[in-house]
């Protein structure tokens, strides 16, 4: 069986043969090895180094050079929405103290769509709506970095330190 074994990011896709694509939920776009089989029938090990967050618009380089796209699979969510900032951080703060996977926007935090938590949310003052879109939660504190993290794509003339 053929061998995918390098993830080519979205921003830095070049020209290449892109011959499928592969539709995965959040779950599954956080692997190191595993068999699978594109849309177009691509049959492929992903046989990674490390376990790699791939993201919608990344691909999958195979051993003889041609690509699979990788698509992020629409999922069953919860919104999270609050009056103002801080109503927004409580409720970050209580959806954190549970251990579950979520993201955090700007204005709202989705995570996987749970009737007892919409009720908690909605208890602290918050929306929680349904919504069917993909799925990018954060990495972790000890997943090395955001799941979005895809490099640094800015020159290095900055005071931070890169571990």
């Amino acid at each position: 069986m053929i061998r995918a074994t390098r993830v080519i990011r979205r921003d830095r896709l070049g020209s290449g043969e892109i011959v499928d694509r592969i539709v995965l939920d959040s779950n599954d776009r956080h692997r190191r090895r595993m068999a699978m089989r594109g849309v177009g029938g691509t049959a492929f090990l992903l046989d990674l180094a490390e376990a790699t967050a791939l993201d919608d618009g990344d691909a999958l380089a195979l051993e003889d050079g041609r690509l699979v796209w990788v698509e992020a699979a629409p999922e069953a969510l919860l919104e999270i929405r609050a009056p103002t900032p801080h109503a927004l951080k409580r409720l970050i703060w209580h959806i954190g103290n549970r251990h579950i996977p979520a993201e955090i926007g700007e204005a709202a935090v989705w995570i996987g769509h749970d009737h007892v938590l919409a009720e908690m949310v909605r208890g602290l003052g918050g929306s929680a709506e349904p919504v069917t879109r993909p799925f990018r939660p954060e990495g972790g504190a000890y997943a090395g970095g955001h799941a979005q993290d895809h490099g640094h794509g800015h020159s290095h003339d900055h005071p931070h330190a890169h571990d």
